[in-house]
Formats: structure tokens, C-alpha cells, sequence
């Protein structure tokens, strides 16, 4: 990732309400970096590789970090979208508890207090998505857009900062727009795309407001 990148994350993070929550999907270059820029609030770090997740909390102490099993095809993407459009007012709907859901593109393996947090900020920087057979990071902006929309009325902002790296990729493109909506877009520098979501209405099944007109 290059400065401009973890600038633009480094600065939302220094506004961020003390403490605050930051999500991370995937362990890289700048691991120790997202700790230390959060360093009075709570970073938590999701990798598909288990071995190294125990590896690098056993290094860094003061790393949190856990595994998840992802069962997604990259080349699958379109189908899983897809499906998940088709399941929105039952299995795949926009606000949900994910511990309990069966939606083909929702993580729920993960330790019961992850879908408990109020998440401030998330960056979606894993799994691995470049090549067809690689899990792609479909899953993790799914779940990343129901866990911003699942934010508690208690919670001191109703707004969630989700961050995509490598938007300039087709997959993480196409599910930004379906799941985080391009109204909810406020910058795009080609490689980092940087989202501000609402809390939003247990009723509400639509992800976007926006609909794109036919021509």
C-alpha cells in the first residue's frame, strides 16, 4: 500500500471517536502500522491463514488477530453476487446477526464478540483475489457492509469508514457497488476506495438506495 493509501486511513483513524473500533481483513506490510495508529482503541485482524495468524499474535503480544475459512471462488464472484441479491429479504439481508446466517457470501465462523462490536472503521485488505482459484474478497465486503449497517442505537456514531484496497479489480469493484453503494462513496484514488456507511433499519431489505436507470 502505498503513503497516499495509508494516509487517507491514518487520517480518518486519528479522527476517529476514542477508543475506537478498527477492523482489519487481512495480516500485511502494514499490520503493525494500523496497531500503533490505534494504538488507545481496539484493532483486530482477520486472515485466511490460521498458522499465521498464531504467528504473528506469538511475535507481536499485542496483536489480536484470528482466522477465518473462506469457501469462495474468485472466479465465482458474478454467481455469488448473484445469489446474494436474490437472498436479500431472507438469508442475505442488509442487517443481520451473521453468527446465525446461512448467506453464501456472510462470515460466520468468527469469535462471537467480533459481530458484537460497534466497528468504527474497516479495511478490507484480504484474502488473497488474483487469481480465479484464490477465495477473493467478495465475503469480506459483504460482511463488512452488514456489519456496518448492524451498528446499535447505543453506539456513539451510527457511521462505519470501510475502506477497499485494490478497487481497481474487477470483483472488488462490482461487490463495493452492490453492498457498500456507490452513494456511500467519498473517494476513489483507483486502488483505495474509501465508504461512510449509516446504521440502518432492521426492516430495510435494499442495500443501495441508488438504482441505476435503464438506458
Amino acid at each position: 500500500m502505498d503513503i497516499a493509501d495509508t494516509k487517507s486511513i491514518s487520517d480518518v483513524l486519528r479522527r476517529c471517536p476514542s477508543p475506537c473500533n478498527f477492523l482489519v481483513f487481512g495480516l500485511t506490510h502494514e499490520t503493525l502500522l494500523w496497531r500503533s495508529l490505534n494504538n488507545h482503541g481496539r484493532t483486530v485482524f482477520i486472515d485466511e491463514n490460521r498458522y499465521y495468524a498464531a504467528y504473528m499474535e506469538e511475535k507481536h503480544p499485542e496483536i489480536e488477530a484470528y482466522d477465518a475459512q473462506y469457501t469462495t471462488k474468485l472466479s465465482e464472484y458474478k454467481e455469488l453476487i448473484s445469489s446474494v441479491k436474490e437472498q436479500a429479504h431472507n438469508e442475505c439481508k442488509p442487517v443481520q446477526n451473521l453468527l446465525f446466517s446461512e448467506c453464501k457470501l456472510g462470515i460466520n465462523d468468527l469469535p462471537n464478540q467480533i459481530y458484537d462490536i460497534d466497528w468504527d472503521v474497516i479495511l478490507i485488505d484480504g484474502p488473497r483475489g488474483h487469481w480465479h482459484s484464490a477465495p477473493g474478497r467478495m465475503s469480506t465486503i459483504y460482511t463488512s457492509s452488514v456489519l456496518a449497517r448492524n451498528k446499535k442505537a447505543s453506539a456513539k456514531s451510527g457511521k462505519t469508514h470501510v475502506f477497499v484496497h485494490d478497487y481497481n479489480l474487477d470483483p472488488q469493484r462490482v461487490s463495493s457497488e452492490e453492498f457498500l453503494c456507490k452513494e456511500n462513496l467519498v473517494e476513489n484514488n483507483g486502488m483505495l476506495a474509501h465508504f461512510v456507511l449509516e446504521r440502518m433499519d432492521e426492516n430495510c431489505f435494499e442495500f443501495c438506495h441508488y438504482k441505476k436507470k435503464s438506458s
